[in-house]
């Protein structure tokens, strides 16, 4: 069963967000994760409004696949940049049974 990873972020700098962004993607999908959508918030249908004006949604094969890449030393090498280049919520979610 597919999981999905949602960010919600604030860019602090474009730059290293870039290569944040850039190298996240090798990294992951090398987990078999596939960016699904990038975007800005548009409007808040309901409800408070998030902090963040950007989100990314990645799609893993499972929730495995997902755990074992943000623990990865491949991955876990970019958090400097993470956090250098933006302040995000990464949360994950699987299908309702």
């Amino acid at each position: 069963m597919s999981a999905l990873m949602i960010s919600q972020i604030t860019v602090t700098d474009r730059e290293a967000f870039q290569q944040y962004l850039e190298k996240t993607q090798i990294v992951a999908s090398s987990f078999g994760a596939e960016m699904i959508f990038r975007g800005k918030l548009d409007s808040v249908l309901n409800g408070d409004a998030v902090d963040h004006s950007l989100v990314v949604v990645a799609r893993f094969p499972d929730a495995e696949a997902l755990k074992k890449w943000f623990h990865s030393p491949e991955y876990e090498a970019l958090v400097p940049l993470r956090e250098a280049g933006s302040h995000q919520i990464m949360t994950t979610y699987t299908a309702a049974e």
